[in-house]
């Protein structure tokens, strides 16, 4: 393997880079495994091998004592300080816990109907157009509906709801701006105000929805503070939705590329779940997740510091020839398919599931109702972002 010091040889921002991501990471992978560059003070990983194992080593971690973080006298320092994301045990595993038994699978299935329901009613509002914005249009407010249903977010507290959430993630970017940092803290007093509001109304009068399980639920005399609690809850809309958006966008997109694998699933509805799992492996939403080394280690004769910072690139390890067979084809009847995109370890994706189910029933009924479903043009754009992986908008006639 090459352990190198060196400027990572493509630039995450640049519009060839941002169009099509994965011949760079070829080459990163080939030339470059573990490549540190000193300009973004990042060691930057490309292979599957590395990045499971590394995900799974406890010496690394989210949170480290003294490692630069943003202010916590700012909202958005505040909410990072108490997010489960930043969380490293015993906090980690109290939160998680916590979090584990009030969003189940059982509460996730539970959704199903009514998130085909909505499937369906976003679709009947298109229909008489022939023609929509996939992204923004379906696979926006899909995930925004059905996770504010769970939370127990009002109707008429949901249109802000993704604005929030878009300047909140766009802090994880690998460069955020001071205008960024505006929006953001902007958007957390907004969204942390209303929160408590539903908050404290969840406190006096219980109903059925994560909010109020949230409140109610206690393990071993732990209960979420008022600061966690609002934070959890941002983390699951911004988790539970932003990743999703894009997984459903970018997948239609492949099939758009990839008529002969589209009209295998219209064929074999039953492959719905094998090709949910091949659109994350083959075009993965979220593409870069960092982790601080907490103590000094050695890896492959590389030896790291306590305070370095890995950026750990999915999208990269998902499209590794050396765990997976043809890693640039789309096939949705692919078996063997042990990708990344949620993670590993302690902090594998709380909201993976949910996930799952979003994007099969958004995929399953846009096969159904639309089955003439095709791209306005051929040309997209993608957003300019690079740790969150989405189209700018996705045409679409049918």
């Amino acid at each position: 393997m090459t352990l190198s010091k060196q400027k990572l040889p493509f630039d995450p921002l640049a519009p060839d880079f941002i169009a099509d991501p994965y011949p760079f990471y070829d080459r990163l992978r080939e030339e470059s495994p573990i490549l540190y560059d000193p300009d973004w003070k990042l060691w930057f990983v490309s292979t599957y091998e590395d990045i499971n194992a590394l995900l799974r080593d406890r010496r690394l971690g989210r949170d480290l004592e003294g490692a630069p973080k943003p202010d916590p006298k700012t909202p958005f320092g505040k909410l990072h300080l108490n997010s489960l994301m930043e969380k490293e045990p015993p906090d980690h595993s109290r939160l998680r816990g916590l979090v584990n038994k009030a969003f189940t699978p059982a509460r996730v299935e539970a959704l199903r109907p009514r998130l085909t329901e909505i499937a369906h009613h976003l679709i009947d509002a298109v229909l008489p157009r022939r023609e929509m914005d996939l992204l923004a249009d379906f696979a926006e407010p899909l995930p925004v509906m059905v996770i504010a249903e769970l939370l127990g977010v009002p109707e008429e507290g949901r249109s802000s709801l993704r604005p929030w959430s878009h300047a909140i993630v766009a802090m994880y970017e690998l460069k955020p701006t001071v205008e960024d940092a505006r929006r953001a803290n902007c958007a957390v007093v907004e969204f942390s105000s209303y929160l408590g509001k539903l908050i404290a109304e969840r406190r006096a009068s219980p109903q059925d929805d994560l909010i109020s399980a949230l409140v109610e639920m206690e393990e071993e005399g732990n209960r979420l503070s008022e600061d966690e609690m609002i934070a959890t809850c941002i983390l699951m809309l911004n988790a539970g939705h932003e990743a999703t958006v894009n997984a459903i966008a970018n997948g239609m997109l492949a099939f758009f590329s990839h008529p002969a694998q589209y009209e295998l699933l219209k064929r074999s509805p039953e492959l719905i779940k094998t090709a949910v799992e091949e659109i994350l492996r083959y075009d993965t939403p979220l593409h870069l997740f960092r982790r601080w080394v907490r103590e000094g280690m050695e890896y492959k004769g590389l030896h790291l510091q306590k305070g370095a910072q890995l950026a750990l690139l999915y999208a990269a390890a998902n499209r590794d020839p050396a765990r997976f067979e043809a890693p640039h084809r789309f096939d949705i009847t692919r078996q063997d398919n042990p990708h990344l995109a949620f993670g590993a370890g302690i902090h594998y994706c709380v909201g993976a599931p949910l996930a799952r189910l979003e994007m099969q029933v958004a995929i399953q009924t846009l096969i159904e109702r639309l089955p003439q479903l095709r791209l306005a043009n051929e040309k997209v754009e993608y957003r300019q972002s690079y740790v969150v992986r989405g189209l700018k908008s996705l045409p679409v006639t049918f």
